[in-house]
């Protein structure tokens, strides 16, 4: 009983401590941070999220080979994305990157010469990125319930061209896949449904 008690205690200094940060809980960021995976796929999915440090930290451990990424309660409105574990290294890379203080040019270029090099791994078949996101308005910090939300589709193919794939450089109607980044380590395959 007396054990039971200072659990309770506990969990509700943790939730209260989550709450004042701005940070939603653990299981807020793992229930909306898997809802940009294929539904099968969100059961077994691992989940990075943030503590109340705004530290990048595993909530929890996966059992498939899906990565999610909870929304960054830092940055404005709410996007969380899911990818297949090969993309980990890209991903982790980019993130290091940005932590420094590098621009999107500079860590586009760094990576192109890591992948070119060998030392940055990246996939060496086609890998899966989906993206999740809404308007701060329709993101329920408490509750992780998303309304209104867009998901948008990535295939990386690194090194692919649209020559080799036959895929346009940019879509011709909604919906169209189309390749970005064509000839180098990030190219990949956009896929954006029409909006409703």
């Amino acid at each position: 009983m007396e054990k039971s008690f200072v659990l309770a205690v506990f969990l509700l200094a943790a939730f209260s401590a989550f709450a004042q940060s701005g940070v939603p809980s653990p299981e807020v960021q793992i229930k909306s941070a898997v809802l940009a995976a294929p539904a099968e796929k969100r059961e077994g999915a691992a989940v990075w999220g943030y503590n109340q440090q705004g530290e990048l930290v595993q909530l929890r451990k996966g059992t498939n080979e899906m990565v999610c990424l909870a929304d960054d309660p830092a940055q404005k409105g709410f996007s969380s994305s899911c990818y297949h574990r090969d993309l980990e290294p890209f991903m982790a890379r980019g993130r290091a990157l940005r932590k420094a203080g590098k621009d999107a040019k500079e860590i586009f270029a760094t990576r192109e010469r890591e992948a070119k090099s060998g030392k940055l791994a990246m996939p060496k078949q086609p890998a899966s990125l989906f993206v999740f996101s809404a308007d701060d308005e329709d993101f329920d910090r408490s509750s992780g319930e998303v309304e209104n939300g867009y998901l948008r589709y990535v295939v990386y193919i690194p090194f692919a061209t649209a020559e080799g794939t036959g895929l346009p450089l940019k879509a011709a109607s909604p919906g169209m896949p189309w390749i970005m980044y064509p000839g180098t380590h990030g190219a990949h395959i956009m896929i954006n449904p029409p909006r409703e």
